[in-house]
């Protein structure tokens, strides 16, 4: 029993020994051990000017993203030229104007009356002003050149004549060598109200009056007669809200055949 019990403690710890004591394979096991954490140190210490490893990892992520750049930048140019082609836009103080074209020289805002080369007579419902409210001036080239256009401006901006000078301009060239008994409408101005129909038809029934040039306001609350005297009579634009003008329009007293001058308002 002793000395089976002196074999099994000859390589363990006893309770007083801090560790066991090493053969010489496990001296050698752990010389190798510590050499190879060492090596691993000195790797990990090692200066990354000195790794050409680390340089080449480095630069080659730097020339993938700038090759990858470039795509974008294209696309982006290409997309805002496209996007030239189709809307152009030029600004004007405040004023933007866009559409197709709308950088062409004939389609530049108007700085005076004369620039417009309306007739006086024409001209002569602007007699009180010196020139152009900026509505105006941009609206007018297009509209004499018989382009469609959105026209946003504020309350006593000069909307009315922004539209109603090449309207009346339209009705007279339309109208050369034609008798004016009996005409039908050439103009159609829609209000989406009775005031607002009423404070169009004061602008326009004055604007016209110098060069002959009939209007008439459809709307509804009051007496169709003399409305319907006035179709009849024969007038050049029409002013009215959709509800009036569909009434007469189903009776037979207002025909709008010949309209090719159209102005709608909204709210």
């Amino acid at each position: 029993m002793g000395r089976k019990l002196k074999d099994s403690t000859a390589t363990g710890v006893l309770p007083g020994d801090s560790e066991p004591p090493q053969s010489p394979e496990n001296k050698i096991k752990k010389k190798k051990k510590n050499k190879n954490k060492q090596r691993n140190k000195d790797k990990a210490e090692e200066p990354e000017a000195n790794n050409p490893k680390r340089k080449h990892e480095e630069i080659e992520p730097k020339e993938k993203k700038s090759k990858n750049k470039k795509p974008k930048e294209d696309d982006k140019e290409s997309k805002t030229h496209q996007g030239k082609e189709e809307d152009e836009s030029v600004k004007d103080g405040l004023v933007v104007v866009s559409g197709h074209n709308a950088k062409l020289g004939k389609y530049a805002p108007l700085k005076s009356f004369a620039e417009s080369g309306l007739s006086q007579e024409v001209l002569e419902c602007c007699k009180n002003f010196q020139s152009p409210s900026p509505i105006q001036s941009h609206a007018w080239p297009f509209l004499l050149d018989a382009r469609d256009f959105i026209g946003i401006a504020a309350t006593g901006s000069g909307k009315t004549l922004a539209f109603g000078v090449p309207a009346i301009m339209h009705v007279l060239n339309e109208r050369k060598g034609k008798m004016s008994k009996g005409r039908n409408p050439l103009c159609l101005v829609l209000s989406p109200t009775r005031e607002l129909a009423q404070q169009i038809s004061d602008v326009l029934c004055d604007a016209g009056k110098s060069c002959g040039v009939e209007s008439v306001c459809l709307y509804g609350g009051t007496s169709k007669g003399p409305q319907i005297a006035s179709l009849k009579s024969g007038v050049d634009i029409v002013i009215g809200t959709p509800g009036r003008l569909k009434d007469l329009i189903e009776m037979g007293v207002c025909c709008l055949k010949e309209v090719s001058f159209v102005v709608s308002f909204s709210l």
